[in-house]
């Protein structure tokens, strides 16, 4: 059930990489709750499709997940928590920026879905 949780957060992250909202708001139960250097937010759908929109500029490269540490809360949630190395595409010039995340998934309807995401930047 840990190797699942780890493949649904990198499918997660595929979908921003790809820019493709259907991707991320499968694996989104909202409204949901991110944390990060704006702040805490609990986000509905529409304000998230328009915080994801708004980034169509900056387009994210995911360069490495590692440090994974998963554990299961039971049969219907799991944590996660690793580290992320996000890049820009295009832009090799940039040193790609690195972050400890969270995520909090719980299984509604025989699917798994984030209720909760944390990002805060790891300085090197």
């Amino acid at each position: 059930m840990e190797t699942q949780i780890i493949e649904l957060e990198k499918k997660y992250w595929q979908g921003m990489e790809d820019h493709n909202y259907e991707t991320v708001k499968e694996f989104t139960r909202f409204p949901c709750i991110v944390a990060g250097k704006h702040g805490v937010q609990n986000v509905d759908e529409p304000t998230f499709k328009k915080m994801f929109e708004s980034g169509e500029g900056a387009k994210i490269k995911v360069v490495n997940i590692s440090g994974t540490e998963t554990r299961m809360i039971g049969e219907n949630a799991a944590v996660i928590a690793y580290l992320i190395e996000l890049g820009i595409k295009d832009d090799e010039q940039k040193a790609p920026m690195k972050c400890a995340c969270t995520s909090t998934w719980v299984k509604e309807n025989e699917s798994w879905v984030c209720v909760l995401h944390t990002e805060s930047e790891v300085s090197t």
